[in-house]
């Protein structure tokens, strides 16, 4: 079985668990999003982006940056602080950099316009580097560094975000999540995509376990006491929205498995999409739903293969490495050798196929805030 088949096999026959969950074709799915958006005072272009970057979260199997996030980007730009019709421009330009004042819009417009550039002035320069400042929240760091996948260039995406996350041997919020994304064309699809948190998990991760009720797993979250919180997910969510808990950062409490490298990791690219952009960073970062605009930062960079050596030969060595990988000898039970992309690439085949399964309770959110946008239209979630 290819893993493409395993990925249609396992989305049909492992329902995520007794009924909890429903699942919707992504043209409706997008159709009803980006409604939303629009009837919320987004421009029908700008609607389309957002939409497109929560939505390919979705099939991508990265359900806590999907469409579960609607809710807060709309609470943003009801409250105050989220600009629906931002405009975005560059502030700075060097060679193969550039600065650009998102203007307190969605990350996700200001990002795509910054990968975009991104793109551009490696074709010129062979790298760049594109800062953002002024932003907010932009989702899935992998949607932007996938982007340089379409001009065959490395993809680099990473952002900060508001503090959620301790410090090694600290309690309290103080660093973001802050993920990096890398994208790496191949010869054949799928491309290699890396990308994660420098946290244990995403603050997201822990918002659907509450939304959808289940146990959350030991060593994810720490009190202000100092000590892990297990089992009550609701709890935890709650505890970290009243600054009373954190998330651990990658590698978990203390040094013993590498939390000072989570943490360290954090740090620095919260200097590069913070510091240096000129944006918030660390405690200074708000959240879409917050007092003032949030001030987010970001970075994109692009390579240019091609300015090292020919693309073919570059592609040629990449498939012998990615063969040496798939061959070695396999730990017991495991189903495959997965290269970092993989996964997520088949479950967006299987997905556009057979539909995007959500939590009933998300889907019931969405309808409802249809609902209390004028939209007549609704997801089924029965």
């Amino acid at each position: 079985m290819n893993n493409n088949s395993y990925y249609e096999l396992y989305e049909k026959e492992t329902p995520k668990s007794s009924g909890e969950y429903v699942r919707i074709k992504e043209e409706e799915l997008r159709a009803l999003v980006e409604n939303i958006f629009e009837n919320n005072g987004l421009s029908k272009e700008h609607s389309k982006i957002v939409t497109d970057v929560l939505v390919s979260a979705d099939l991508m199997g990265i359900s806590s940056h999907g469409v579960q996030r609607v809710n807060r980007y709309i609470m943003g730009l009801k409250k105050c602080c989220v600009n629906p019709r931002p405009e975005i421009k560059v502030v700075r330009e060097i060679g193969a950099t550039a600065v650009i004042d998102a203007d307190a819009g969605l990350g996700h417009i200001a990002g795509l316009k910054a990968m975009d550039l991104a793109i551009e002035k490696a074709k010129t320069y062979g790298t760049s580097l594109v800062l953002v400042k002024n932003s907010q929240h932009f989702g899935i760091a992998g949607y932007y560094a996938l982007k340089a996948i379409e001009k065959k260039l490395i993809g680099v995406a990473m952002t900060n975000s508001e503090s959620l996350v301790s410090y090694v041997n600290t309690v309290g919020k103080t660093l973001g999540t802050n993920p990096i994304a890398i994208a790496i064309p191949k010869a054949s699809l799928p491309p290699i995509l890396f990308d994660a948190a420098t946290s244990i998990i995403p603050v997201g991760k822990v918002e659907i376990y509450a939304k959808e009720e289940k146990e959350l797993p030991h060593g994810w979250v720490l009190g202000d006491d100092g000590k892990v919180i297990s089992k009550d997910s609701k709890k935890a969510l709650e505890m970290i929205k009243n600054n009373r808990a954190s998330l651990l950062p990658l590698g978990g409490i203390g040094e013993e498995f590498g939390g000072h490298k989570g943490s360290g990791l954090a740090f620095i690219i919260d200097i590069i999409t913070g510091v240096l952009s000129g944006a918030a960073w660390g405690i200074h970062v708000g959240y879409t739903v917050g007092e003032k605009p949030a001030n987010v930062g970001h970075a994109f960079a692009a390579v240019n293969i091609e300015s090292f050596m020919e693309l073919a030969e570059f592609e040629k060595r990449l498939e012998k490495y990615i063969e040496e990988i798939k061959s070695l000898r396999k730990i017991p039970n495991a189903d495959s050798i997965w290269i970092p992309g993989e996964k997520a690439w088949y479950t967006m085949q299987t997905r556009k196929k057979i539909g995007i399964p959500l939590h009933k309770n998300v889907c019931n959110e969405l309808n409802k805030i249809a609902l209390d946008s004028g939209i007549n239209e609704r997801l089924n979630c029965l």
